[in-house]
């Protein structure tokens, strides 16, 4: 009878940790997030990857990855000083990692931080270059193509 109960118990925990991934995941999609990969440690394995909600709020794109229960955003990359280093077509053994018909951007963060890879979709891509490349009068930014 103990252990029935301690299994119906941890079920329930499982599941309300899924239902609480899902419904961040959801309420993030409808605040104008896209659906985005990244990935940090850039080498030539193509592994890392992680999948995650990006969102742009003002000068920044906040990146949520999938599967946490973080409150806050995980990666932040900030309008001002970002360029794109390289932009390339997934290797064949990342698309299974990626989004749908994705482009791979890297960027060398300013400061001496370590290079970003983020991947997204064509529409989502779009997206991303208009907001790399608009900025309020006065701003100087470098070009995103």
């Amino acid at each position: 009878m103990d252990v029935s109960l301690l299994v119906v118990a941890l079920l329930a925990v499982i599941l309300l940790v899924l239902l609480l991934l899902v419904s961040r995941r959801v309420r993030l999609l409808r605040a104008g997030g896209i659906h985005v990969a990244l990935r940090t440690r850039v080498d030539e394995s193509g592994k890392g990857w992680a999948w995650g909600v990006g969102r742009y709020h003002g000068d920044e794109f906040a990146w949520f990855r999938a599967i946490s229960l973080r409150a806050g955003p995980d990666q932040v990359l900030r309008r001002e000083g970002l360029e794109i280093a390289a932009r390339r077509e997934p290797d064949h053994g990342e698309t299974p990692n990626l989004p749908a018909g994705s482009r791979v951007l890297r960027f060398e963060p300013p400061g001496g931080l370590p290079p970003v890879e983020v991947a997204m979709g064509p529409d989502a891509l779009t997206g991303f270059l208009s907001w790399m490349e608009s900025a309020p009068p006065g701003s100087r930014l470098p070009w995103a193509s």
